[in-house]
């Protein structure tokens, strides 16, 4: 039995087990969106703006750990997605984007909505694909659920011309599939783990440094019983937070630009360091000739190849899947027979102490003006640290990241490569509906919000009780904090002078607002709003003008060239 283009993809849609699809319809999708009608296995999430649906499936991904799915028109609805895809390339989220396009005879054309969807986004997808013939559309779509998950993941895009919807043929759908160019590496080199093992022993001053490819491969448990067995002291990234429990007394903190004093100073001055599913990222290390200034011995472990030696030479590379290597390195080394140093390694924890005697991250508790890194305190009181949060981005991301301590991983959603204004409101909708029943804060700014905050329409329609934390300052917060500290003062269009009421922007959607102005309101004010169980509760958090992100790297600077608020 023939069907169409359309049906086939619901078919591959369903045998994929995708639950939602996160979308908005245009002409070039249309007999997609009328197959979409006429059944019910697959649900679709009707946002706003492209954008919105794409961080929405990213999040979905990220919190749940299947593949979000997005679906947009040709033409500007493509082109709306594409910050949202790129967003989830920086990060290695897995995605499948389905996209329309003009009919094939039409391709070329400068037709109606007609962009290069193929060439617009190469740069910013794992893979993509142009379906000109119906009878590649299943496994078309097999190859893109089996390359967006597999390796290191991405987004894959599949480019549909309307007139391949509408043709028909019959559906078969391909239980496996095999790309010869393609053939990830999963098993790490045995000789390497061996030789990564040895060095590790042999530390005086060892460091674990991981990243976002723990919580991308669920490697989580594999990281926490490698850590705890050798008592190591352990750092993460921005991306890695949640993947070793952020009040684990072997946690240093979050490393890096904005990082802790004793994180960045251990990686500095370690002499054995083994970075786990992290890439080395500027904002991790700083500059990557004054980190190499101590020498150490770098073990690597990582899917992606071409992310080992990529910025920093590299002395053990372990190619393969991380919490394989994990728990083969851990065995080996339990195994031996030896253990490391015991007298290094609690001198190593001494200097370690040391540093944390800093406090770095102290702020003026007695403030009779709401400081914001008070009320993220309080949001991780309140929620008992139980909450997803995603954020957007800027200061009120770095303070969520330092002061709420995430013990699991896939509570700690954000958009880390790209560092994407309006990600966090449709990506706690994702967040949400991938875990429902459960508590969602969108901590964000009030610069940041008004990027996608048409998505308040969708919350109301699907009924997503996400509580918003805005951290008001009146200001684009990071680039005022960078004119302050680099451009002399000179506030050049960071000044936020014609803001919204957002009590009254929330209450127009059909949702709750409150303003908070008195640092006694801050945790009544949280605890009346999560009470709110069945309503979106805006809450808008009238912080400090003048508060800082601190530590702060200055862009150029080392990892331990760090500003801190008791040096100014």
């Amino acid at each position: 039995m023939e069907v169409t283009g359309a049906e086939i993809l619901m078919r591959c849609l369903h045998e994929e087990g995708v639950e939602y699809v996160f979308g908005y319809p245009g002409g070039a999708v249309l007999i997609i969106y009328d197959a979409l009608f006429k059944q019910d296995k697959v649900k679709h999430v009707l946002v706003r703006h492209e954008q919105g649906a794409a961080h929405a499936a990213d999040a979905y991904s990220r919190a749940s750990n299947k593949i979000g799915v997005c679906l947009v028109t040709s033409g500007p609805g493509v082109t709306n997605a594409v910050t949202g895809i790129a967003t989830a390339y920086m990060d290695s989220i897995p995605m499948v984007v389905i996209t329309g396009q003009v009919p094939t005879h039409a391709i070329g054309l400068d037709a109606f909505q007609e962009v290069d969807t193929v060439g617009i986004t190469r740069p910013c997808v794992k893979h993509n694909f142009l379906v000109k013939d119906v009878r590649d559309l299943a496994t078309t779509m097999k190859k893109a659920f089996y390359l967006a998950k597999t390796g290191r993941p991405g987004p894959v895009l599949v480019d549909i011309p309307k007139d391949v919807t509408g043709a028909t043929c019959e559906f078969h759908y391909p239980d496996t599939v095999q790309m010869r160019s393609y053939n990830p590496v999963i098993k790490g080199h045995a000789g390497q783990i061996k030789r990564a093992a040895q060095l590790l022993l042999e530390a005086k001053r060892p460091m674990v440094y991981s990243g976002g490819g723990v919580i991308l491969s669920d490697a989580a448990p594999q990281l926490n019983e490698f850590v705890r067995s050798m008592g190591f002291p352990c750092t993460s990234t921005l991306m890695g937070l949640g993947g070793y429990p952020g009040t684990d007394p072997l946690f240093l903190g979050m490393l890096g630009m904005h990082g802790t004093y004793e994180a960045n100073m251990a990686m500095q001055h370690c002499d054995v360091l083994i970075a786990v599913g992290a890439r080395f990222d500027d904002r991790v290390i700083g500059n990557p000739a004054h980190f190499a200034q101590n020498p150490r011995k770098i073990i690597h472990v990582d899917i992606d190849p071409s992310s080992i030696s990529k910025r920093v030479r590299v002395d053990v590379p372990i190619v393969g899947h991380v919490p394989d290597v994990l728990e083969e390195l851990t065995k080996l080394m339990r195994q031996s027979g030896s253990r490391p140093e015991s007298a290094a390694l609690k001198d190593w924890w001494s200097q370690i102490d040391l540093w944390r005697g800093k406090d770095c991250l102290r702020y003026d508790r007695a403030s009779k003006i709401i400081k914001p890194q008070f009320v993220v305190e309080k949001l991780y009181e309140v929620t008992g640290g139980e909450a997803i949060v995603t954020s957007d981005v800027g200061q009120h991301q770095m303070w969520a990241a330092q002061f709420y301590k995430f013990d699991k991983p896939r509570r700690w959603i954000n958009s880390g490569g790209l560092g994407t204004m309006g990600f966090g409101l449709p990506a706690a909708m994702g967040a949400l509906l991938a875990n429902p029943g459960a508590t969602v804060a969108c901590v964000t700014g009030e610069s940041s919000i008004q990027m996608c905050l048409q998505e308040l329409s969708t919350c109301k329609q699907y009924r997503l009780p996400i509580k918003i934390v805005s951290l008001n300052n009146r200001y684009l917060g990071m680039v005022r904090q960078w004119q302050e500290f680099f451009h002399g003062n000179r506030y050049s269009q960071s000044y936020m002078d014609s803001l919204p009421d957002f009590v009254k922007l929330a209450e127009g959607y059909g949702h709750v607002g409150m303003r908070i102005e008195n640092p006694g309101d801050v945790e009544p004010a949280l605890r009346e709003a999560f009470a709110r169980k069945d309503d979106l509760v805006f809450l808008d958090f009238i912080t400090d003008q003048t508060e800082n992100v601190y530590p702060m790297v200055p862009g150029g600077k080392g990892i331990s060239e760090m500003i801190l608020a008791e040096d100014l």
